[in-house]
Parts: C-alpha cells; structure tokens; sequence
C-alpha cells in the first residue's frame, strides 16, 4: 500500500496547549503549528498535523502553552540603561533623560541599550517591542541618523521585531547635544529643521530593515496647554511640526504614536492638530474626556495603557470604557525604568488589579481580554494584525512557549487563566521570531548574552561619568522606615 506524500516544514511544534487568540478564540489542547520559512502554514490537532506534515525540526510542547508572541506597545529605547537612576525622585529622574540623552550617551550607548532590550524581551516572550528613540520629557537622539541607525541595526541582529519612534524633542530649539565620536566631543546646536531632516533620513534608512522586522514610526511632543500654560504660546510651532510629520508619515507610510496623553489632549491633537487616525496609537491617556473617546472611537485611533507606569498613579486610562466603545486598547510596558521592565505579564496583572480596584468589582478585564491586549489587539494597534498577534495560518511565525509544569502554575487546568494571572517572564523557555528559533529550552541562540551584559556595564560606566550623575545610584535616606520618600508638605 502506498504511505501518502507528506508536506515539508521548517519546524513542527507539538503536544501543546495551543493559545491562538484567532477569530475563534481556540484553544487546543494537544494542539501543534507549523512553520515554514517564516511564516504558519498549520495550526490544529498534533494528529491532524502528523498526519499532513514532517519536519525538519520537532519541538516537544507537552505540559507547555503555544502562544502568539506578546507585544509591547509603548516603551522606550534608552531606559534599559538607565533602571533606577534617580530612585523615587521623579524631577531628578526627568532631567537624568534630558541630560543623559542629550548630552552623555554616544553610540555605543544606544547599540548596548538595543541589545539589553531586545535579549530580555525575548527571554520573557515579548518578541514584538515599540521604543521610542529616547524619554523623560520628550528628548529625542535625534541630532544624527547614527543613533538611530545603530540601534535599529543591533535590534536586527538579535532578530526580535521592533518599531522604532522617533521625531523632535520638546521645545525649546536650538537643543543642544554632545557627539561623543570625536576627542574632545563636539558640541552643537540642533534645530528643528535638522531634527525634522534626520527624522526623514532615519525613515528612509531603517524602516523594513532585517526583512521588515524593524520598522519605523514618528512621534511629537505631546500638545497639552490646559495642563501646560506655556505650550499654548508655542501653539504655531505645533501646528507646524504636526504637518510637516503628519506628510513625513503619508510619504513613507509610517505609524503614529505620542507620549503622555490626558484629560483633553487628544481632542486637541485632533481638532487643532489633525493627528488621529487608524494608524495613531497614543499612550498613557488618562483621564480621558467623553469627547477624547468619542473622537478615538470616530477616528479609529488606537489607546496604550501602561500600568505600571508613573502616569498611571498620577491619573487612570478608562481601559473599560474604552474597550465598550469600541476603541482598541493595547497594554504598554513604559519600560524599562525607573522602576519596571519588560516583562508583559507583569503588566497584564497590574491591569487587571488596578481596574478592579477602581472599580471595586472582579468581573472587570477577563483574562482573556487582558491577553488580547498583547497580543491581537496590540497588534492592531501598531496597525500589524494581519502580521502577527495570532497564531494563525499566513501569519509570520512569532511563537513562545511556557513551561506550565511548575508549582507556581499547577495545576494543568484552565490555561489561559494561568497564563495571566501566575505565569511571569521567566516561564518563556523557547521564542521564536520570524520562524527562527531565538531562544529553546531558556537557552538564549541569538546573542552570546555575556557579552551583551559586560558592553552594558562599560557603557553604563561611561555614561554616569561624561553626566556627573553617579550620585543617583546611591539608595536614598529615606529607602527605610518611613512611609515616604518626601514629606507631605
């Protein structure tokens, strides 16, 4: 009897839960997907696939969950190096950005930050990450393409997916920076025009680069007068940059982002900016107005809810109410400092708890919607669904699998509950990206991750010493024993 021809794959994942997260929601319990080149051509039983399928690599998931890969829709490049600098002190940690990325951070500063970044979101599963090219106030390493250019490249190398933001830093202009390639460092002043001229340069250069895995998009301050006074005289330059970037976007079909929404601004960067859009996501958003969720829902503007960020205990993104009016909403790390990191399950469960406490009600943000939101739905947000955020057949194949055999996540029953509410980071023993296996069994293949570490500590080195700023890494007096870092009054 003839033994019927089987179809060739890359890899064949199987004996797992599979969590799609597609249309149907499925989840297959000894469930398996193929991979060919970089891309799923199979999703279903383990009998159905070995029956229609042999490869030339087999992953064994029993006692696993096959997930899409997470996505982390709002972070920032730079933070990595700079976890808990300046402590609890908020203005102290503002201007550690202002002046670290504008004025003692070279390029080796911005290649280690890549690499830190990208080695330890694929150790927690979050194969696809947004950062932005700098932070604190809006400053931007937008003075040379170089930073830019360097960053994306080594992000590429290492083979995770990133979208990297970039645009002005906050006014005033000219802003000063610090080019740290030549002996003694040059110094210059960089104005907008230039700022708006390396923004197009680094779209041009970088965006699809590894294959379209890294992509590009813009970024402006954020416009927001009723909480700022002094933006509403800075209005016309607003008005400018919002243009001149909303034609930069349109010329090479970028995405949108911005940093720091509240109450009202997003109405504001719609009626007098003309910023919203399908291909907008805007993050923080707290305290949004009925208008600014209306608008988002008109619109189709996209929210990121970071929760486990500063703004989020300054005020609150309506995530429940924006998800029942039909906005999507995705989930954002803000990461990775002063005070957070990138692992995504950290901040599924920050926002489930935080919701429900606000709303003194458990039956908010099921864990499956939670799930979604790093997923399909930050997916959607990037304006990248039909990419990735699910394992489904035609999609790029950006999988995880984590180790449900653990005491912390016994026992084997109900799993996308234990997905969200106990599995953390380290749980994520294999990543795959683009069909190319970048971690297995923990084992990191994509970088020889202690070299990454050593060039991180001398970069970090020779940051704190070209700022002057050593003295933020020493544990503040009131670390112990008291209930505050500053006094009440």
């Amino acid at each position: 009897m003839t033994q019927p021809t089987l179809n060739k794959v890359d890899l064949l994942i199987e004996h797992g839960v599979v969590i799609t997260v597609d249309e149907q929601r499925r989840v297959i319990e000894d469930g398996a997907v193929a991979v060919r080149g970089n891309r799923i051509v199979a999703v279903g039983r383990t009998d159905e696939l070995r029956a229609n399928f042999t490869a030339d690599k087999v992953i064994n998931a029993r006692h696993k969950a096959v997930l899409p890969g997470l996505i982390d829709s709002h972070a920032h490049a730079g933070h990595a190096m700079l976890k808990t600098i300046g402590g609890a002190e908020g203005d102290a940690w503002m201007q550690a950005c202002e002046n670290i990325y504008t004025l003692a951070s070279g390029v080796g500063f911005w290649e280690a930050d890549a690499r830190l970044s990208a080695l330890e979101r694929l150790k927690c599963g979050t194969t696809t990450g947004v950062s932005l090219l700098g932070g604190g106030d809006s400053i931007m390493r937008v003075d040379d393409p170089v930073y830019a250019q360097r960053h994306a490249q080594a992000i590429a190398e290492i083979g995770t997916r990133s979208v990297v933001a970039v645009g002005p830093s906050r006014s005033p202009a000219p802003r000063t920076y610090l080019d740290w390639s030549t002996e003694p460092p040059t110094r210059r002043s960089v104005s907008f025009e230039q700022m708006f001229e390396v923004c197009d340069d680094i779209a041009r250069t970088c965006d699809g680069m590894a294959d379209g895995r890294v992509r590009i998009a813009l970024t402006l301050p954020v416009y927001a007068p009723q909480h700022e006074p002094g933006h509403r005289q800075l209005a016309p330059l607003y008005r400018q940059q919002a243009q001149q970037y909303r034609e930069l976007a349109q010329r090479h079909g970028l995405t949108f982002t911005q940093d720091g929404h509240r109450a009202g601004t997003l109405a504001l960067a719609h009626h007098e900016l003309g910023l919203l859009g399908p291909t907008a996501f805007m993050s923080h958003s707290i305290d949004l107005t009925e208008e600014d969720i209306a608008l988002c829902r008109e619109t189709q503007t996209r929210i990121v809810h970071n929760p486990s960020a500063i703004m989020s205990i300054l005020g609150r993104c309506p995530v429940p109410e924006l998800i029942e009016a039909g906005v999507t909403v995705a989930l954002g790390s803000d990461g990775a400092a002063p005070d957070r990191g990138y692992d995504m399950f950290r901040h599924m469960f920050q926002c489930m708890h935080y919701h429900r406490r606000h709303f003194r009600d458990p039956d908010i943000l099921p864990q499956g919607k939670v799930l979604e939101m790093v997923t399909i739905d930050a997916a959607r947000a990037l304006s990248m669904e039909h990419e990735i955020g699910s394992l489904e057949v035609g999609k790029k194949a950006d999988i995880i699998l984590i180790d449900l055999l653990k005491p912390h996540l016994m026992p084997l029953n109900m799993p996308v509950h234990r997905v969200t509410c106990f599995a953390n980071g380290a749980d994520v023993c294999t990543t795959i990206v683009d069909g190319k296996i970048l971690m297995e069994d923990y084992l990191v293949r994509a970088v020889d991750e202690a070299a990454v570490l050593a060039a991180v500590q001398e970069e970090s080195e020779r940051m704190l010493d070209r700022s002057g700023l050593r003295h933020l890494t020493i544990e503040s007096e009131k670390l112990w024993r008291t209930a505050r870092y500053r006094s009440a009054d």
